[in-house]
């Protein structure tokens, strides 16, 4: 399908309504120079708009950070008062900045260019817009070669922000801007249909709409993504050109991803990571909250010395780092970080914990004897649990991977929604950090559809199975089907005493009170009791990481 075949009307919200008209300014303000609404041509024949910060000092060549993004650059976010929940504190970001972007004063004081640029399209613009698109990616590139190739500038130029911000990073640095020296993705997704609008193959009805609103604000049509995502249900070529061909990205990339962003970010931040072909690349797991985490002063330092040592040339702590260094949680906010060479982390045992349905039990042993576990998917209370407690201190880090036999007894399809979590030795369920805001989260989470079981058998590994989304395989009511369910990575330690939990259900599993933002899936195909099928000769089980990673290298 074409471009053209893809766009809608506007919306025009109010949100656009409030918008600054686009009119040229320039001030000097807190020691920059701010120029507003900057044009900058494109090989489309229309131009981008963007705000410049520059140091005062006019004399200095600077190196620049490009921030991309579809929220709107005329738009301060001050997320400690927007989300107070979020771990952003009063003072880590000026009034200067917008929704997920880099602070520009800190920036600019620190001798840098920073720029922030309107998605093509988005708000008072000059053509249509599309999101994840090659003609976007080709836009972003001539935006780097353009902030390169001033006179101010030092022809050194990064990018970086958060989610969008960082997602749209994989495809402009693929096709290799002379001038894009350095990368910083953090939190961004890399694949928009497997990871954000079909959690294994069950579509999410309540973030992707949401957000097709948040970016297509315009006086202009924009590509629709909710009709778009109804029009092609399985992962085809429309999808694949949201897709960046990893191997070809060889610029240095600082990485940062999350245990706490599962539906979001997490998957698409290690699987983009690790398709890299850089050379110089270092990768980072935290545990805690996207928003907060990005703006500690802490995490600015290390952005900062990334920055510094590839867009300045200065030697830097970054000769110290790890190629990976990781969370290794105990509960909200008390992890500890150690450092790897690799990621999945060398040395990593992967163990099978068999699933006895008989005993609501997982055991290192398979159970003799068969069983079922019976519940109602369409009942919130509705559940199988299988528990295996710790004799000795343990450290998970990685993908898990549930082999589950099911059958239904009404219907044609399941969805199996999955959850792990650490339960301590008092019985009461340990709390992470989870999406941007809460902390009472899961140690890991998993979706399948059982019709998209199919696997896509190049991109599977034994650990991670991977869906080839393409197809739609029913079940006859009663039909026993086997199948892979690929559990997002996670890190945490249980101590001995303490419980891993294995939940499965029909439904989503955390039930947060509307409007809060958070990934839903209620758009369900269950019909009939759900049937899980262990023991005998069903050989239903949790494949866990385990891992012994010493503090230091």
């Amino acid at each position: 399908m074409g471009y053209k075949e893809r766009l809608r009307a506007p919306l025009n919200s109010p949100e656009f309504r409030r918008a600054r008209a686009r009119h040229y300014e320039r001030a000097e303000v807190d020691g920059m120079v701010i120029e507003r609404d900057v044009r900058v041509p494109t090989r489309f024949g229309f131009d981008i708009w963007i705000d410049l910060f520059r140091p005062a000092d006019a004399s200095l060549k600077t190196p620049v950070i490009v921030a991309w993004t579809p929220y709107g650059k005329h738009d301060p976010a001050p997320l400690a008062t927007i989300f107070p929940a979020s771990g952003v504190e009063p003072g880590w970001m000026s009034d200067h900045t917008i929704f997920e972007a880099p602070d520009p004063l800190f920036w600019t004081r620190r001798g840098y260019t920073v720029i922030t640029a309107d998605v093509p399209g988005t708000w008072y613009a000059e053509t249509e817009a599309g999101y994840f698109s090659p003609r976007e990616a080709e836009c972003h590139y001539d935006l780097i070669e353009w902030a390169g190739t001033r006179d101010w500038s030092n022809g050194k130029v990064g990018t970086a922000g958060v989610s969008y911000l960082s997602s749209c990073q994989w495809k402009v640095a693929a096709l290799k801007p002379p001038h894009l020296a350095a990368m910083n993705v953090w939190e961004g997704w890399s694949d928009t249909y497997n990871e954000i609008v079909r959690h294994g193959g069950i579509p999410e009805t309540h973030f992707w709409p949401y957000i097709q609103v948040r970016w297509g604000v315009s006086d202009r049509e924009v590509e629709d993504l909710w009709a778009m995502t109804q029009e092609h249900p399985h992962f085809d070529d429309y999808w694949r050109t949201k897709v960046a061909d990893f191997s070809a990205i060889d610029v240095p990339a600082y990485i940062v991803a999350s245990w706490s962003d599962h539906g979001v970010h997490t998957r698409g931040t290690l699987e983009g990571y690790k398709g890299l072909s850089s050379a110089q690349k270092w990768l980072e797991i935290h545990g805690s909250k996207k928003w907060g985490y990005f703006y500690e002063p802490p995490s600015v330092a290390r952005q900062a010395a990334f920055f510094d040592h590839f867009l300045k040339g200065e030697e830097t702590e970054l000769s110290d780092w790890p190629p990976v260094r990781l969370h290794v949680r105990d509960r909200f906010g008390v992890a500890t970080q150690k450092p790897a060479q690799h990621w999945p982390v060398e040395g990593t045992r992967y163990e099978l914990l068999y699933l006895d349905a008989g005993a609501g039990a997982l055991s290192r042993e398979a159970p003799a004897q068969a069983g079922e576990a019976v519940y109602d998917p369409l009942d919130q209370k509705g559940a199988a649990t299988f528990d295996f407690a710790f004799d000795t201190e343990t450290e998970l880090v990685g993908h898990m991977k549930l082999k589950l036999v099911v059958s239904t007894d009404e219907g044609d399809d399941l969805d199996l929604h999955v959850a792990v979590e650490k339960i301590r030795a008092d019985g009461a369920k340990e709390g992470f950090a989870h999406w941007a805001v809460f902390e009472d989260g899961p140690v890991a989470l998993g979706w399948l559809r059982v019709s998209r079981r199919a696997l896509d058998p190049v991109k599977s590994s034994e650990w991670q199975p991977v869906l080839a989304n393409d197809r739609d395989d029913k079940l006859a009511p009663g039909e026993v089907a086997e199948v892979d369910i690929e559990i997002l990575p996670s890190g945490t330690r249980f101590l001995p005493g303490e419980t891993l939990r294995l939940i499965v259900k029909g439904r989503d599993i955390y039930n947060h009170p509307k409007p809060m933002l958070y990934m839903r899936h209620e758009d369900s195909v269950n019909r009939g009791a759900h049937r899980i099928h262990t023991g005998g000769a069903r050989g239903a089980y949790l494949l866990v990481p385990v891992v012994e990673i010493a503090e230091r290298l």
